[in-house]
This record gives structure tokens, C-alpha cells and sequence, in this order.
């Protein structure tokens, strides 16, 4: 019995060191352990508003009541060429938030933004938030972009988003909406908020709805859409979001999400043409295609603008970055889809790493998870982290 004993001993011994020896491994992979929910992230009372173009009238509609009393959609018309106001909560502080819409002339739609801006003001960069209000609104706060009434201040500051705002979260309705508003605020201040659409961005354009939180495909039903129109042709938000870019450099650093594969040092193409070919199929499904081209390289799954990871994987030499840097007169490009445990350079300074693990607005996670942004001005950068603390790079 005590040769018995002694075997289980030593073999619970040797399972809990290959165990901690796995932990230990999967959190330097990037791993953590979720802890459980809270429920507040499923309830759908007063989720939205979502807005659709209905005839010649902006259809404002809002989930009300509970499973226990029943729910039901309120509705609200406006007109087509007017602006108006919309209410947004958030349910898990019970929190609120105006967004003054600004409707475009129906005959233009939403103009697309410049490319190239050169004006030496502040820049901070966040990318990868998927869906998590509360951490993009606190670290926004952090950084002093805004305060704590969600009011612009950071004067002509550009705030770059670089993608993967949407999915996996349930707060993507309030990141989308305080998007907006900011963008609008911003724009009165002489400030600029640039929102580089990521992979999940055109994923969701395209009607893949996969990674999506799951209470949106039953607020799509309840709402009498299908999961696509709440980014459809004719949804306030989808049509927003089309107009936006994929790349752009300001103040002399490219914003991508994923990065710009070495190839492109090669074609013929200028920013301009890279963002209007993208654009152009932000609603037909990126595939792998038979004979493909080296110009489709920017509807390419693992090369194309949203979804490259060459800076972090594979054999790309520094003369390859440079050589793209160069060809578009840039002097760093900044990315995320690829997640780091902190901001950092690659490639001689060459190349920012944005994508952190972000907090989860309902989700408890071991180890705990820590925001970040990446702040540049003149040729300094730092790392900013969520209680307002900087780091140089």
C-alpha cells in the first residue's frame, strides 16, 4: 500500500509540473483562461439603436423590454436629408451616450477620407478592440483623448483605429456608435479620427457573421432583419463603414491593419489605388483564387492589406520593409492583427506592433488583461498604457 502511495504521489507530482509547465507555455503563446461570463452581456433590452434607410426615411429602431415581460422594437422615422439624435447604453455600467447623426446627401453617400495627412500632430493608435466598450472608452480617457463625459480633447490629434473593432465582444452597437460620435467631436475641434478597417470589418461587410457575438444574430431577428443588413446596403453603419480605408499615412507612418505585403514595392499602385481596390470588394468574400494575379494579392486571405502577418512570421528581411517604406515615403508602418504582449518595435523601429490582449467588457480572464496604445509625436513614440502611464519605445 505505501509503494501505491508513493506512485500516486509521484505521479499527481509529474502532472502538476507537465501542467504548469503547459499553463506556462500557452501564456507566453498569447493563451489566458476565461473565467466565466457575465450575463449582462446577453440581455438585449434596450440594444441599438440600429438605423436602416427605409423609403426616404432613416428607421431608428431599439429593443426594449426583457424575456420576462416580453420585447418589442420602438421605432422612430427621420427624415432623409436631416440630422438627429440617438440615445446609446451600455448595459453593464447602465451608462449613456448622444450621437448626433449626420446623415450624407443622398445622392454622394459617404465620402471616403484623404489618404495622406502631414500636419506633425499628436497620433495615438489603437487597434484590435473587438467589440469591448468599456476598455476602448477607459483607455481613451487614459490618454486623455476624451474625458469622462466622452467630449473630445485632444485638439487636432489624430486618434487611428487600426481594425478589428467588431466581433467576438458584446458591445460591438456601442464601439461603432462612440466611433462615430468621436469622428463627428474630433472634426469640430480640427482633430481627425481615422478608422482603418481590419479583417473582421470586411468579414462583416461580406455577411460573416462567424466570429460575431451570438445575442446579435437573435437582435437581428427580433429587429425583422437578417444577420448581413445590420450591415448592409441599407444600414446607417454599413454604408459608413464603406466608405472607409484600409491604408493610410499620417504624419509619415503607415496605418494598416495586417501591413502591406513586399510585393506591393513592386506594382504600380499608390495608396489611392490600394484603398479603392479593397474598397471596391468590401462586399464579395475573399478566396483563394485559381489563377490568380499579383495584383490580387489585396484580396488575398494571408497577403492582402487586412490580413498580413509577414512583420511577425516568416523569413521578410529589413530590406523589404524598407523598400515598401520607401516606395511610399513613409518612414514606419503601424499594424496590429497580430497579437504581442506589448507595444514594441520590429525591424529596426521600422514597424509598430499595436494588437494587445484587451480586457473583456463581460468576460473575467487569467492572467488579467492590461490596455494599451501606441502614441507618436515628432519622431518619439511610447507606449501608453490604460492608467494613463507612457513608456518609451
Amino acid at each position: 500500500m505505501k509503494k501505491l502511495w508513493t506512485l500516486m504521489w509521484h505521479f499527481m507530482v509529474v502532472g502538476l509540473a507537465l501542467a504548469s509547465l503547459a499553463a506556462a507555455v500557452g501564456i507566453w503563446h498569447g493563451a489566458d483562461v476565461h473565467l466565466g461570463d457575465n450575463m449582462t452581456a446577453y440581455k438585449v433590452g434596450d440594444e441599438g439603436p440600429h438605423v436602416f434607410l427605409e423609403g426616404d426615411l432613416w428607421a431608428q429602431k431599439t429593443l426594449r423590454g426583457s424575456r420576462d415581460e416580453g420585447f418589442h422594437v420602438e421605432e422612430e422615422g427621420h427624415p432623409r436629408h436631416g440630422p438627429f439624435a440617438i440615445d446609446v447604453r451600455f448595459p453593464l455600467d447602465n451608462s449613456r451616450f448622444t450621437v448626433h447623426v449626420e446623415p450624407p446627401e443622398p445622392a454622394a453617400g459617404f465620402v471616403s477620407p484623404p489618404v495622406h495627412y502631414q500636419d506633425g500632430a499628436p497620433v495615438l493608435a489603437v487597434s484590435d478592440i473587438e467589440g469591448n466598450y468599456k476598455t476602448f472608452r477607459d483607455l481613451l480617457i487614459a490618454a486623455q483623448v476624451i474625458d469622462a463625459n466622452l467630449d473630445w480633447k485632444f485638439g487636432r490629434g489624430h486618434l487611428v483605429l487600426i481594425g478589428d473593432f467588431v466581433d467576438r465582444g458584446a458591445s460591438t452597437t456601442q464601439v461603432l456608435w462612440l466611433i462615430y460620435k468621436l469622428e463627428q467631436a474630433a472634426a469640430r475641434h480640427g482633430g481627425r479620427v481615422h478608422y482603418i478597417l481590419g479583417n473582421h470589418e470586411i468579414k462583416n461587410l461580406q455577411g460573416n457573421f462567424q466570429a460575431a457575438h451570438k445575442k446579435y444574430f437573435n437582435i437581428a431577428g427580433m429587429l425583422g432583419k437578417q444577420q448581413h443588413e445590420l450591415f448592409g446596403d441599407q444600414s446607417f453603419i454599413g454604408q459608413w463603414l464603406m466608405s472607409k480605408n484600409s491604408v493610410e499615412l499620417i504624419n509619415g507612418v503607415l496605418f494598416a491593419h495586417g501591413g502591406l505585403h513586399p510585393i506591393l514595392a513592386e506594382l504600380p499602385y499608390t495608396l489611392e489605388d490600394i484603398n479603392a481596390q479593397v474598397r471596391q470588394q468590401y462586399r464579395q468574400m475573399f478566396y483563394p483564387k485559381k489563377a490568380a494575379s499579383r495584383g490580387d494579392v489585396l484580396s488575398d486571405t494571408s497577403k492582402g492589406v487586412a490580413w498580413y502577418r509577414g512583420y511577425f512570421e516568416g523569413d521578410l528581411r529589413q530590406e523589404d520593409v524598407e523598400k515598401l517604406l520607401n516606395k511610399f515615403q513613409a518612414r514606419a508602418i503601424a499594424v496590429g492583427h497580430t497579437p504581442v504582449w506589448n507595444i514594441k518595435t520590429l525591424f529596426d523601429g521600422k514597424v509598430y506592433a499595436v494588437d494587445v490582449r484587451h480586457p473583456l467588457d463581460y468576460r473575467w480572464t487569467l492572467p488579467a488583461r492590461r490596455s494599451q496604445a501606441l502614441r507618436l509625436e515628432a519622431d518619439q513614440a511610447w507606449r501608453v498604457h490604460d492608467d494613463g502611464e507612457r513608456q518609451p519605445l
